[in-house]
Formats: structure tokens, C-alpha cells, sequence
């Protein structure tokens, strides 16, 4: 990236290091390839050229264990629901920055090479996406997990950047020709925080979970956020709009032992930086009741609740409030 920075990119007093995985939540395995691309000489270089977007963050190591996990350790709810397990996944993440979580979807065991990964950023940073999730190896022949990997610019707020997405995955069919690119996976990774960001956010998300983006006659895609909290106060206003339009639950998570015993459920997430915030990773889907209501044009509005049940007076949802009272089952 040349010439002026993206101001939202770099912010005034930029002062961050390379973030590399620590603990047990962060147990990132990666090949050499992808050391060169995600290792701290490449986000030393990242942040200088792409500033924010340059850097692995906290929540993004806790998501890859989410998307990725040791056998011994059982998810509630699961990444992919079992009864889909045979269709096509097509992942899409916004925010994506250096790509580390595509990367991470893209080899997945889980997954089979119908399944499809778009990766998407501000058009100033899909230069970074396409340079580190193509440094990464070519699975072997012999395996299955042959999924495309894609690259996309879409900021948020913007409609056509989703409109443009959308029509295109309705050409990438699957090699029978029977399935089209539907969205079953919308990612996001700490993408919760600077205030001015948090109603494009939540626009983008409606975008993507609304007609033409899904039909309704489709399963609407789980909304996958992977968040650290950072400031209580700022990142309020997101989870109080979020939950009008989006009901959404903690993921849980137990470890099988080596006698086939299984340990109790906890939240998955826990102090991850080291600092005293916590972190979570939550699975949301669009309300049906919601698809009927309209979207406000103002992002003041939007995060205001105006348009949500149906109505134009202002509203706040307290689903996140009440699962930090509840200390989601601590």
C-alpha cells in the first residue's frame, strides 16, 4: 500500500508489536510456510504497511481452536451443525486482515473440498490477504480438503461490496452442478471495537443476513464472533443493537481424558491477553421476525434499536449484559 494511510487502520498513536500464540487457547499449528506469513518478522512488516490489519489479535487465536480442534475436546454448538455436515460450507469472514483465521478454515479437517472460504477486507488490505493465504501449502493430493480459497474487498457498510459477493457465489457451483455458493458461515474476529466501526458492522451483518444476499428459503448462516473485551463502555452499543436483530449464545466447551471421562462444560475463552479482559466466542443467527422489519439508513439509528421489532422508537436488547451477570456458566 502506497501513498496516504487508512486512517481506521492507523490510528493516532499506533503503538502495537506482534502477537504471537501463548497459552492453551492459543495452540496455533501452522506449517513453515505459514510462519513466514503469520510469524512476528511478517507482522512486524504487516503493521507497517497495513497497520492494524498487519497484526494477529488476541481473539483470532482463540477462534482457530474453535475452527480446528484437538480430538479430545467437544464444542456446544459445534462450528458445522452435523446435520449439514454433508452439504456445502462456504465460509466468509469479515475483517479479515492477515488472514490467519481463512487460513485456518481453509485446512480444516473438518471440512471437504466442496467448501469454499472469502476472505474480505478494505480494498487497501486484500493486497496483504492474497500475499499470505496464497504463501500457504497445496494440500496433499490424496486428502480431501481441497477447498477454494477467495479473496474480496468489502468494507463495511458498503452494499454493493456485499451485492458483488453475493451474485458471485451464486456461480460457484459445486462440480455437479447441483449447489450454489449460499453462505452458511459469516466470521468475524475481533472486530468489536472502535466505535465509529461498530454500525457498519452490524449493517454489513444485516446485509449479508438478508434477501438477495439469502433466500428465504435457505438456513440463515451462523454468525460466528470471536471478541475480546477491550472497553465495556464503547462496545456496549454493538451487543445492545446486535441482540435486537441477532439471537446469539456463548459457545461451551469439555475435554475428553485419556479414561474416556468427560470434564464439565465452560465457556470457551478465558484471559487470553494476559491483561485482565476477557474473551468469548459467540454463534448468532438472524431473527425471522427480523427480516420484516426495515433497516435504518442512519448508523446513529441503527445502533439506537430504531426499526428493530417492528417499530421506530429507540430500543436496546440485554442479552450480553445478563450472560456476563449470569458468568455464562462459570
Amino acid at each position: 500500500m502506497t501513498g496516504v494511510h487508512n486512517h481506521v487502520n492507523f490510528p493516532e498513536e499506533l503503538a502495537i508489536s506482534p502477537l504471537l500464540p501463548r497459552n492453551i487457547y492459543s495452540t496455533c499449528d501452522f506449517g513453515n510456510k505459514q510462519q513466514l506469513a503469520f510469524g512476528a518478522e511478517a507482522q512486524r512488516e504487516g503493521i507497517e504497511t497495513y497497520g492494524i490489519a498487519g497484526r494477529v489479535w488476541e481473539a483470532a487465536y482463540l477462534i482457530t481452536n474453535y475452527i480446528d480442534h484437538p480430538p479430545t475436546w467437544e464444542f456446544d454448538p459445534p462450528l458445522i451443525d452435523k446435520h449439514l455436515s454433508g452439504h456445502k460450507q462456504v465460509f466468509l469472514e469479515l475483517g479479515s486482515g492477515t488472514g490467519i483465521v481463512a487460513a485456518k478454515i481453509a485446512q480444516a479437517s473438518a471440512l471437504s473440498g466442496r467448501d469454499l472460504v472469502v476472505a474480505t477486507d478494505l480494498p487497501e488490505v486484500c493486497p496483504l490477504l492474497e500475499k499470505n493465504l496464497f504463501v500457504t501449502p497445496k494440500v496433499d493430493s490424496e486428502s480431501a480438503n481441497t477447498q477454494v480459497t477467495l479473496v474480496r474487498p468489502l468494507s463495511w457498510g458498503n452494499y454493493d461490496h456485499v451485492i458483488n459477493i453475493a451474485r458471485e457465489l451464486k456461480l460457484v457451483d459445486d462440480p455437479s452442478g447441483h449447489e450454489h455458493g449460499c453462505i452458511t458461515h459469516i466470521i468475524c474476529s475481533d472486530l468489536v471495537y472502535f466505535p465509529e466501526l461498530l454500525a457498519p458492522l452490524l449493517r454489513t451483518l444485516l446485509h449479508l443476513t438478508s434477501p438477495p444476499s439469502v433466500s428465504i428459503f435457505e438456513l440463515q448462516p451462523r454468525v460466528i464472533i470471536s471478541y475480546k473485551v477491550r472497553s465495556f463502555s464503547k462496545e456496549i452499543p454493538f451487543w445492545s443493537a446486535f441482540g435486537l436483530w441477532f439471537s446469539f449464545e456463548p459457545v461451551v466447551a469439555r475435554k475428553i481424558d485419556a479414561n474416556s471421562s468427560l470434564s464439565e462444560w465452560q465457556r470457551f475463552g478465558s484471559d487470553i491477553g494476559g491483561d485482565g479482559d476477557l474473551a468469548f466466542i459467540f454463534v448468532a443467527r438472524r431473527r425471522p421476525e427480523s427480516l420484516n422489519w426495515t433497516i435504518p439508513s442512519e448508523n446513529i439509528d441503527l445502533l439506537g434499536g430504531v426499526g428493530a421489532r417492528g417499530t421506530s422508537g429507540k430500543k436496546s436488547d440485554e442479552t450480553f449484559e445478563t450472560l456476563l451477570l449470569m458468568g455464562l456458566g462459570e
